[in-house]
């Protein structure tokens, strides 16, 4: 069994800062691409950012400038580093990753349970 926990969520004031971890557990053989999502109130599920696993990081417009995604093979951790946090980044992010278990096993898209951030005043 996989298990994605996701920490470091918060209320923070706009223009704040927050740094979200997400550390993978269990049988764990590899791990591909990690990633962040966040889902606002009413609205669709977003890739935030992602990660391979050489470090190559991707973002969304939006958080361009603002967010860093990095990660720790050793300790199976990925990152957001979250700064000149807008009201609009209010959301809960989830953790993602594609997990293979042993060297024969195709692997799984894993998902966390999520942490709330929130930028208000």
């Amino acid at each position: 069994q996989v298990q994605l926990v996701e920490s470091g969520g918060g209320l923070v004031q706009p223009g704040g800062s927050l740094r979200l971890s997400c550390v993978a557990s269990g049988r764990i053989f590899s791990i591909n691409d990690m990633g962040w999502y966040r889902q606002a109130p009413g609205k669709q599920r977003e890739l935030v950012a992602s990660i391979t696993r050489a470090g190559g990081p991707n973002y969304t417009d939006s958080v361009k400038g603002r967010f860093t995604i990095s990660r720790d093979n050793a300790k199976n951790t990925v990152y957001l580093q979250m700064n000149s946090l807008k009201p609009e980044d209010t959301a809960v992010y989830y953790c993602n990753s594609w997990i293979r278990s042993s060297l024969g096993d195709y692997g799984m898209n894993y998902w966390g349970k999520g942490t709330l951030v929130t930028v208000s005043s």
